[in-house]
C-alpha cells in the first residue's frame, strides 16, 4: 500500500510538470521590446517624441555620411488630436533599396552597425525599427516610407510581425518623382510635444552644433520653423573598423569568434581577428598553452580558449589603436557654436585617446562664456546658469542626466576654483563629447553612460582642464573691469583737479585736463605691462606712501 502511494505521488508530480512546461513559448526579439518599450528610451510622453526624432534623425546622418553627402534634413511634427502627432522625417540620402527596406525598418537587431568595432552614433539597430513598432503599438497603423535610389524610387507602408520580428510591409508602389533620399512618415499616439531643455527642437539645435555639416530644418507642431544652416562644407572623414584589442576579450568572445573565423588554424585566427597581434605574440602565447595553435579555431574547447585569454594578459600588447576615432574637431565646432550660440568666450580642449577595457576612447570639450552661453534661469541677475551638453559620437544625450558619468565628472568638479562662484548664476556652457567604438551606455536606449572608471577620470580631467581656461579669460575679465573702473574713476577726478590747478596756478584748466587724463593712461599701460610681484610692490608703496600721508594730515589737524 505505501508503494502504490509513493507510486500516485510520483505520477501527479509528473503531470504537473507537463502541465507547467505546457505554456512554455519562445518570445521574439520584438516581442521582448513591445513589452519593455521603455529599454529603448520609450517612456514618457515627452522623453518619447524626442527618441523617436533622434533614432530617425541619427540614421539619417550615418547613411548620408557613409555615401559621402552633405546631410539636408527636414523634420516635421503635425498634431492631429489630443496626444496624437504625425512625424515626417526627410533626408536626402542615399535611400534604401527596395530588398533591404524590411530588414531596416521593420525588424529589430537588424543593421549594419552592431557586429562591427566601429565608431557610430546608433549601434543596435533597434532605434528606427523600435519607433515603427511603437507607431503600430500606439495607433494600429504602419508608417509609411518613401524612398529614392539611383536606381528605383517607391513607397510602401512598413509594419513589424512583432511575434516572430519579421517585417510587415504593404503593396511596393513605384514613383515617378526624382526625389532621392528617405522620407518616413509616421503617427505616434500617448506623445506629448513640449517646449524646453528635452524638446526636440533642442535636440536638433544640439545635433547642429556637434555636426556642423549639416543643415537641419525643423516645423513644430505650432507651425514655427527653426532652421540651421551648415557651418562647413567639410563632410567628416567616415570612421575606421578595427578590430578587437586581445586585452578586452573574454573567453565567450574569443569562442565565438572563432566559431565565424576564416583562418583554419587558431594561431592564424589570433593574428588575423585581433588588433595588435603579431608573431611574437603568437610565440609567447604558444608557450603558455598546453595545445597546439595548429589546432582548428573552431574545435577550440572552453578550457583551450581560457588558456588564451590568460596568456592575453601576461603580454603586454601595444595599446589599441586610436586614429580610428573621430571627434567633432575644433574648427568645426568653432564654427557651429560661433552661429548659434555667439558666445562672448570659446574653446575647445581634445584630450589624447584613452583605453577601458581593450576599446580606445576620446574625450572632447569646448567652454562657452557669455551670448548665448549658459541655460535660461530667471529670477537671477544674469537670467542664466551653467549648461552641461553632453554628446556621445556626436549625438546628443537629453535625458537620465543624473545618472549619465558626464554629468557625474561635471558635479565632481570644484568650478570655485576656476572663478565661478556660482555655478547657477553662469552665463557658460560647457559641452562634453565621448567618443568610442564602444560606448558604455547605461542601456538600450542611449541616453546615458555608464561611469567606468577608466572614463569618469577622462572626463573629470577634461573638465578641469576646461575649468582652467574659463579661470584665466574670467581672470582677464575681471581685471579689465578694474581697470576700466579704475580709468572712470581716475578721469572723473582729473576734471575737479584740473579745475582747482588752475584756479591756483592761472594755467588753463582744459591744457590741465588733457595732460592728467595722460597721466592716468600712462599709468594704467605701465600696471598692464608690470609682472605680478611688480604690481603688489607697487601697490603696497602707495598703500605705505597713503598712510603716511594721512598720518601727516592728522598731525598738522592737532596742531
Amino acid at each position: 500500500m505505501i508503494f502504490m502511494a509513493d507510486e500516485k505521488k510520483e505520477e501527479v508530480k509528473t503531470q504537473h510538470a507537463d502541465k507547467i512546461f505546457q505554456d512554455f513559448k519562445e518570445h521574439s526579439v520584438a516581442d521582448f521590446f513591445k513589452k519593455n518599450k521603455q529599454m529603448l528610451g520609450l517612456s514618457g510622453k515627452i522623453k518619447t517624441m524626442t527618441t523617436i526624432v533622434h533614432e530617425f534623425v541619427t540614421n539619417s546622418i550615418d547613411a548620408c555620411e557613409a555615401a559621402g553627402i552633405l546631410p539636408d534634413l527636414e523634420v516635421k511634427i503635425n498634431e492631429l488630436g489630443s496626444e496624437h502627432y504625425e512625424i515626417i522625417i526627410q533626408d536626402n540620402g542615399p535611400g534604401i533599396p527596395k530588398k533591404n527596406v524590411g530588414q531596416a525598418l521593420g525588424k529589430l537587431l537588424a543593421g549594419t552597425k552592431f557586429h562591427k568595432l566601429i565608431q557610430a552614433r546608433g549601434q543596435q539597430g533597434i532605434g528606427a525599427s523600435g519607433a515603427i513598432m511603437f507607431a503600430q503599438m500606439s495607433t494600429g497603423k504602419p508608417s509609411v516610407v518613401e524612398s529614392g535610389t539611383n536606381k528605383e524610387h517607391y513607397t510602401v507602408e512598413v509594419g513589424i510581425d512583432t511575434k516572430n520580428n519579421e517585417p510587415k510591409l504593404g503593396e511596393m508602389k513605384d514613383l515617378t518623382t526624382a526625389f532621392k533620399g528617405t522620407k518616413i512618415r509616421c503617427q505616434f499616439k500617448d506623445i506629448v510635444y513640449r517646449k524646453g531643455e528635452s524638446s526636440p527642437m533642442e535636440y536638433l539645435r544640439r545635433t547642429a552644433i556637434a555636426n556642423p555639416h549639416c543643415s537641419i530644418k525643423f516645423r513644430d507642431p505650432l507651425g514655427e520653423t527653426f532652421e540651421f544652416h551648415r557651418a562647413s562644407k567639410d563632410i567628416p572623414p567616415l570612421p575606421i573598423e578595427v578590430q578587437p584589442h586581445p586585452r578586452g576579450a573574454t573567453i565567450d568572445e574569443l569562442l565565438s569568434m572563432a566559431k565565424y573565423s576564416q583562418s583554419r588554424k587558431t594561431a592564424g585566427f589570433l593574428k588575423n581577428d585581433f588588433d595588435r597581434m603579431g608573431d611574437k605574440a603568437i610565440d609567447e602565447i604558444q608557450k603558455m598553452v598546453e595545445f597546439d595553435l595548429n589546432k582548428d579555431p573552431k574545435k577550440l574547447s572552453w578550457e583551450e580558449a581560457e588558456q588564451i585569454i590568460k596568456a592575453f594578459k601576461k603580454i603586454n600588447f601595444i595599446a589599441p589603436r586610436t586614429d580610428i576615432l573621430r571627434p567633432i574637431g575644433e574648427e568645426r565646432l568653432e564654427k557651429s557654436l560661433k552661429k548659434i550660440v555667439e558666445p562672448e568666450y570659446f574653446a575647445v580642449i581634445t584630450r589624447k585617446p584613452a583605453v577601458y577595457q581593450g576599446y580606445p576612447f576620446q574625450v572632447e570639450v569646448a567652454v562657452l562664456y557669455g551670448g548665448k552661453a549658459g541655460r535660461d534661469n530667471e529670477g537671477t541677475e544674469t537670467g542664466k546658469a551653467i549648461e552641461i551638453m553632453r554628446f556621445a559620437n556626436l549625438a546628443p544625450l537629453l535625458f537620465e542626466s543624473g545618472g549619465c558619468a558626464i554629468t557625474k565628472a561635471a558635479n565632481a568638479v570644484e568650478w570655485k576654483r576656476y572663478g565661478i562662484k556660482d555655478p547657477e548664476t553662469a552665463p557658460l556652457t560647457v559641452l562634453v563629447n565621448l567618443v568610442s567604438v564602444h560606448i558604455p551606455y547605461t542601456g538600450a536606449g542611449k541616453t546615458a553612460i555608464t561611469d567606468e572608471e577608466e572614463v569618469f577620470e577622462e572626463l573629470k580631467l577634461a573638465l578641469m582642464d576646461a575649468g582652467r581656461k574659463i579661470s584665466h579669460f574670467l581672470t582677464g575679465k575681471r581685471v579689465a573691469a578694474e581697470k576700466e573702473q579704475k580709468r572712470k574713476t581716475f578721469l572723473k577726478y582729473a576734471t575737479e583737479v584740473a579745475i582747482a590747478l588752475s584756479e591756483l596756478t592761472g594755467e588753463k584748466k582744459e591744457m590741465l585736463e588733457k595732460k592728467l587724463h595722460e597721466l592716468v593712461l600712462k599709468r594704467l599701460k605701465l600696471e598692464e605691462e608690470m609682472s605680478d610681484d611688480e604690481l603688489r610692490e607697487l601697490k603696497a608703496t602707495e598703500k605705505a606712501a597713503q598712510k603716511e600721508a594721512w598720518n601727516e594730515d592728522d598731525d598738522k589737524e592737532e596742531e
